[in-house]
């Protein structure tokens, strides 16, 4: 729940959407200490950063745009947010992998076509905020760049942001596996993979954790974030994170949620207009059974039954989880070609091929890679 200064629920910036995500719920982060609480707290003066420090028993995270994570005693939540120098006043929440449910894609959406043609993704930097990626897996390795970890693998791993659940190699391998011969191929195959951990062993991050890894992408320069994550409500925090990002040059992509069959119902933060919101198909090209649908659709892209890289060998799951890091790996390869986030963006849904599905279902139609980078798709 979100505070304002006028001491209601501010509807206004995080709408409940239709139902829960497939699979996920919000949950408050869990009190460090009798009456304490772990919060959010967006500023719009010194004045109010100055004020919510103040309250804090402790400083959990300072973002760099105006916003902070504390732990306070709840009793001080609503005296913050009634402050005019306080934009709100958030519990930090927490998002989930979306469902791992059984899914395909390259073919469909004409990737092989556009790395025959040399549009390979090269040179560009493809973030996945997710549950980690496996350093070591063979189809990913020569791919992988650094990573960060704002929620750390548990257990015996050689990188503090290795995969300890699989939802994040998974979406890895769709977006860049290596075309090595060998297991699956990547939408795009030789850009640079980095892992930004948010989500912890069972799938789940709170929305400061998010945020950080979204801020951290654009930090570093980096061309694209694919996020396969979400829930039923938002984060204001996540959004001024997104805006960030995007302000920064960052290409954000997110899955629309898996609360199908339903309408009107694209979770966050694929609902916010800075992150470009995927559908997901199957291979007949209807939509998907699971996948969320709503006005902030944008694309479409394979998701149900989709065969890709998990720690140790390989495994089918579905969801727009899947289908997210199509769209990805696409963006990847545009950026490679110089194009920039908002000008990727428009050619990506410009060329998307209309499958027949309504707007809120497909958004501008369903992906179509080479189309995309300029080449002929019509092979199908």
């Amino acid at each position: 729940m979100v505070f304002n200064h006028t001491g209601t629920t501010r509807r206004d910036v995080l709408r409940a959407t239709g139902g829960a995500v497939a699979g996920l719920g919000l949950a408050g982060v869990a009190s460090a200490e009798p009456a304490t609480v772990e919060v959010n707290v967006g500023y719009s003066a010194e004045s109010g950063r100055r004020a919510a420090k103040a309250e804090a028993s402790a400083v959990v995270r300072e973002f760099a745009f105006d916003a902070l994570t504390l732990r306070v005693n709840e009793n001080a939540i609503q005296g913050l947010a009634n402050r005019p120098d306080v934009r709100y006043v958030e519990h930090n929440g927490t998002m989930h992998a979306l469902a791992q449910q059984l899914t395909w894609g390259v073919d469909r959406v004409d990737a092989d076509v556009a790395t025959a043609n040399g549009s390979t993704g090269a040179g560009a930097d493809v973030a996945i905020l997710d549950t980690g990626i496996d350093s070591d897996h063979p189809d990913l390795i020569d791919n992988l760049g650094s990573g960060r970890a704002f929620a750390s693998a548990r257990g015996p791993y050689a990188e503090s942001w290795d995969d300890d659940n699989d939802h994040g190699t998974h979406c890895a391998g769709i977006a860049d596996a290596d075309d090595n011969g060998e297991g699956v191929r990547g939408v795009s195959t030789e850009a640079t993979l980095h892992a930004v951990k948010v989500l912890d062993k069972r799938g789940s991050g709170s929305f400061s954790d998010i945020a950080a890894g979204v801020e951290y992408v654009a930090d570093q320069g980096w061309d694209v974030g694919s996020m396969s994550l979400g829930g039923s409500s938002g984060s204001q925090t996540l959004k001024d994170a997104c805006a960030y990002a995007v302000d920064n040059g960052v290409f954000l992509v997110a899955a629309a949620g898996n609360s199908g069959p339903c309408s009107d119902c694209v979770g966050y933060p694929a609902a916010y207009e800075e992150c470009l919101a995927v559908s997901s198909s199957a291979s007949d090209d209807s939509l998907s059974g699971f996948s969320s649908t709503g006005p902030e659709v944008e694309l479409v892209a394979p998701g149900t039954d989709v065969y890709s890289t998990v720690p140790g060998g390989y495994d089918t799951f579905s969801g727009t989880s899947m289908a997210t890091p199509h769209v990805a790996g696409a963006a990847g390869q545009l950026m490679a070609d110089g194009y920039t986030n908002a000008e990727a963006r428009s050619r990506l849904t410009s060329t998307a091929e209309d499958i027949g599905l309504s707007s809120n279902e497909q958004g501008a139609g369903l992906l179509d890679v080479a189309a995309a980078l300029g080449y002929d798709s019509s092979d199908d």
